[in-house]
């Protein structure tokens, strides 16, 4: 476990991404059931959802499909590479698997700060073991996150990835038939540790959207958000008025963190992060969202605070290598 692993686990509150726990309350209205008020997301949101609040939704979940025990498996296999937040992103700029694994253990606090990833290379099969360190609802949170890492290794490398075998700590909960059609490979129960396992092989397969160049530029993004998590840094806040408001420009914002525009550069610098490195990023990501979901581009373009539709797609250009309609096109397909 890395030095910044060790810290994140010591500390006494924890919380998760606020798009991972949209995505459970996503899951909860498919199941039929009701989200209470005081436990839903607004769609906007962004940030952090504590973890009294996220068991709670597990609870929710849990409770709207008592007849299905895979339930939690079918919901990560279901997950995408967006609902992770920025470590989808970080992921899909990696170069090969590998990469994507070494990113996975040391980003995933990000994802939900109480639980993760450590890579054993035991010859061969390699080991990316899921360690937990939360109680409740801990067999179908775990189930849940080795689904989602099966599923999304497949289709980051366009179906290539094959994994070997799946360990899983705690007993089957249906029969084990039913989880390894889920997964497309054998599932293994009682093990002593949470894992996919995997060919060393299979660390070499490239990715479906390599792009080295903006890798080192989320990296830097997401340095600064680990470095929130244990601090409740600046760059956390100044990401929820962004996106909320991504017309605003850095005076603006610092006005609405009750400091000047030169005390929020000062308090960003700390976190390793600029104030227009960190606004680009997340106008490149809601940029890539609002064309996934449809919106025409000159709604895009004028919702993100462009100037212009031609200066909307020149800088979409500079963060993908394509313009937005081809971008479209490709996700189309």
């Amino acid at each position: 476990m890395t030095g910044r692993q060790t810290n994140t686990m010591q500390r006494e509150s924890f919380s998760v991404t606020a798009r991972f726990a949209q995505a459970l309350v996503d899951a909860i209205a498919r199941q039929g059931g009701q989200v209470p008020e005081a436990l839903r997301l607004g769609r906007t949101q962004e940030g952090r959802v504590d973890m009294a609040r996220q068991e709670a939704l597990w609870a929710l979940f849990v409770e709207a499909c008592p007849d299905d025990p895979l339930a939690a498996l079918r919901l990560g296999t279901d997950l995408q590479a967006g609902h992770l937040d920025i470590v989808g992103m970080l992921l899909l700029s990696c170069d090969t698997l590998g990469d994507g694994l070494e990113v996975l253990t040391e980003y995933a606090p990000i994802i939900g700060d109480n639980a993760h990833f450590e890579v054993a290379v035991l010859a061969d099969p390699v080991q990316l073991r899921y360690v937990p360190g939360y109680v409740l609802y801990q067999q179908q949170r775990v189930e849940a996150t080795l689904g989602c890492v099966v599923s999304l290794a497949r289709w980051m490398t366009s179906g290539r990835f094959r994994a070997r075998e799946v360990l899983l700590a705690h007993a089957a909960r249906t029969d084990a038939a039913a989880y390894e059609a889920l997964l497309g490979c054998p599932v293994r129960f009682g093990q002593p540790v949470n894992a996919v396992c995997m060919d060393a092989c299979e660390l070499n397969h490239t990715l479906v959207q390599a792009g080295s160049s903006l890798q080192q530029h989320l990296r830097s993004l997401a340095d600064g958000v680990l470095a929130s998590l244990a601090q409740d840094g600046t760059s956390a806040r100044v990401q929820q008025w962004v996106r909320a408001h991504p017309r605003w420009g850095k005076e603006r914002i610092a006005e609405q963190l009750g400091m000047s525009g030169r005390h929020l550069n000062r308090k960003l610098a700390l976190e390793g992060i600029s104030f227009k490195g960190l606004r680009e990023a997340l106008l490149h990501d809601m940029a890539l969202q609002a064309l996934r979901d449809g919106q025409k581009i000159a709604a895009a373009s004028e919702a993100l605070g462009f100037c212009d539709e031609n200066a909307f797609s020149r800088a979409f250009r500079r963060w993908t290598g394509q313009s937005p309609a081809q971008y479209q096109k490709t996700e189309r397909k």
